[in-house]
């Protein structure tokens, strides 16, 4: 089964439709899956729902699909760097499903495992819990979250090989690998594309079998919040 592909648009090549769940990977900018949400763009595809822990910013991520008004809903733990998404959904232009950080990880991983739903105390007697199942265990209130299965999941790997084998780097392992797992397809960008075999076992994070498509190109690396102090008088 052919897995590699020449470019983000030929990987998406009969996927997309109006309408989808997509899961994304990622954490603030860093392992956003960019040149996926570039060809997703450019394909105008629109009433997309995003399951992700963030809408990115103004013109990069999720943000370059809040400009075209392709994304109808999100379902996100942080939205806050987003200038146009606080707009639309202030205006009413934009759903949100708005879902604590760890229960976020938790629904992905839950769809990935074929779990429908789960019990947490996150968001007990907060506006999250309102109209869900609430249900007592040993005297303390959880409240029932439903976990996510997603028709399309695009990731952004460090390293991959020809079977959809993937590495991810650092902070990337946050939401990249949950969010992999629960899509009915799933498709990878990487920095890097190695020969088969080339991989240590031991340090895959996600093995090729949750992988469809692969393909490797350049990728920006931005820094979403720039913090630096003054150079220290001699």
């Amino acid at each position: 089964m052919k897995k590699v592909y020449a470019n983000a648009t030929e990987a998406l090549d009969g996927i997309l439709r109006d309408g989808m769940l997509i899961a994304a990977g990622g954490f603030g900018l860093c392992g956003i899956p960019e040149l996926l949400l570039q060809a997703i763009k450019e394909s105008g595809v629109k009433d997309l729902t995003f399951a992700s822990n963030n809408a990115g910013v103004d013109d990069f991520g999720i943000g370059i699909l809040l400009q075209t008004r392709q994304v109808k809903k999100m379902i996100s733990s942080y939205v806050g760097e987003n200038a146009e998404f606080m707009r639309q959904y202030l205006s009413g232009e934009l759903e949100l499903e708005f879902t604590p950080q760890g229960t976020l990880a938790e629904r992905m991983r839950a769809g990935g495992a074929g779990i429908p739903g789960f019990y947490t105390k996150t968001g007990v007697g907060t506006v999250i819990a309102e109209g869900k199942e609430h249900k007592g265990f040993n005297g303390e209130t959880y409240i029932l979250e439903e976990g996510i299965f997603a028709d399309l999941a695009i990731v952004k790997a460090w390293k991959a090989d020809d079977t959809g084998n993937l590495v991810f780097r650092k902070t990337a392992r946050n939401f990249n690998v949950p969010a992999a797992t629960c899509g009915k397809i799933c498709v990878a960008e990487a920095e890097e594309i190695v020969p088969r075999g080339s991989l240590d076992p031991d340090c895959i994070h996600l093995p090729g079998i949750y992988v469809h498509r692969v393909i490797q190109g350049q990728h920006e690396k931005r820094i979403e919040q720039r913090t630096t102090r003054k150079k220290e008088e001699a």
